[in-house]
Order: C-alpha cells, then structure tokens, then sequence
C-alpha cells in the first residue's frame, strides 16, 4: 500500500512539473515576442532622433558657411602637403 502512494505522489508531481514547465514556457515566449517588438520599437525611434540631430546639424552648417570652410582647409592642407 504504501509504495502505491508513493507511485502515486511521484506521478502527480511529474505530471504537475509538466504542466507548470509548459506554462512557463508559455509566459516565456510571450514577453520576448513583446520584448522584440519593444526593442525594435526603441531602436526606431533612437535612430530617428539621431536623424534628426543629423539634419538639424547639416541645416546649420550649410546655413553658418561652415561646410565650405571645412572643405577648403582640407584641400589646403592637401595641397600642401603634396606640394
């Protein structure tokens, strides 16, 4: 009798650690397909703001002349280090 409950309990609880595996994996899955959205989501909206910074640096510098002084400094100093 007493190692049919024995049989009993070891069954239950290995039947029970499937079911709770199951679910776990269940909960698992779900928050990392919404941590994957979440992350994708972030990554987007960090790449517009740099974007955005980038224009509004670009805008500047075409407004202020500072792209044309660059630009003529760097072929000065090749020019004169080739020649």
């Amino acid at each position: 009798m007493y190692s049919f409950v024995i049989a009993t309990q070891v069954a239950l609880f290995t039947v029970a650690r499937s079911v709770v595996r199951r679910g776990a994996d269940r909960v698992r899955s779900r928050s990392l397909e919404g941590e994957r959205g979440q992350a994708t989501a972030e990554y987007a909206l960090v790449l517009l703001g740099a974007a955005a910074i980038a224009l509004m640096l670009a805008a500047w510098a075409a407004k202020s002349g500072k792209i044309g002084e660059l630009f003529d400094a760097v072929v000065d100093q090749l020019i004169d280090k080739a020649g």
